[in-house]
């Protein structure tokens, strides 16, 4: 939803970073790496070893660049097919390492076995969500929005334990619950919109052949 509505505002700011990056030297692909190897090893290293603050903004920070990639590729010119799937592929490897530190967390530090069970959730609907759209694209159908995409769950996931690290309780149970349902309702919305675009598909019927001479 937000890279609905906050894309063109956000665009504004990175878009002149990109520009500088790619006079540096840089790559889009070598940003996508740095930033995903970075926020890996920070929600891995931090969030299991009780380090809420440090492991919500050192994940925070490396998944900003993120932004950064496809603002290179625009200042570039162009992107790549393999860009597009190395910038996907990262995003579900940052995703699945963030929850599953945050699920340690919870069993090892905090003794919480509910909020583990949400987390976990959490992990398998993130990588579910961009799957859907990920096959509904390889199918010639669309299967895009919904209420979180992945801006969303980074933002929610971190306020709970950015603000748990601050000595507010329960802020990790409240924001994998709340994750958790939103992500089911996402799940439900993209299977919706799939069965949708496949029906409007139906319907159009084969594209016409070309005629001979």
């Amino acid at each position: 939803m937000l890279n609905i509505f906050a894309r063109a505002s956000v665009s504004r700011v990175t878009d002149p970073m990109g520009k500088v990056l790619v006079r540096a030297g840089l790559t889009p692909n070598a940003m996508t790496v740095i930033g995903t190897a970075g926020a890996v090893l920070c929600a891995l290293g931090f969030f299991p070893n009780d380090m809420l603050l440090w492991g919500t903004f050192t994940v925070w920070g490396f998944a900003m660049l993120d932004l950064l990639d496809g603002a290179m590729a625009r200042a570039r010119g162009y992107g790549t097919a393999f860009g597009a799937v190395l910038d996907a592929t990262c995003d579900r490897l940052v995703d699945g390492a963030l929850f599953a530190a945050i699920a340690w967390w919870c069993f090892v530090h905090d003794d919480n076995r509910p909020a583990a069970a949400a987390a976990l959730i959490c992990l398998v609907l993130a990588q579910v969500i961009s799957y859907v759209k990920a096959r509904a694209e390889a199918s010639g159908l669309e299967a895009d929005g919904g209420l979180v995409e992945r801006a969303e769950r980074l933002i929610i996931a971190l306020v709970g334990t950015g603000l748990h690290g601050l000595g507010v309780p329960y802020t990790v149970d409240i924001t994998l619950w709340l994750l958790a349902v939103l992500s089911v309702i996402t799940l439900l919305q993209r299977t919706a919109a799939v069965a949708k675009a496949a029906r409007a598909a139906k319907a159009a019927g084969p594209p016409a052949a070309e005629g001979g001479a």
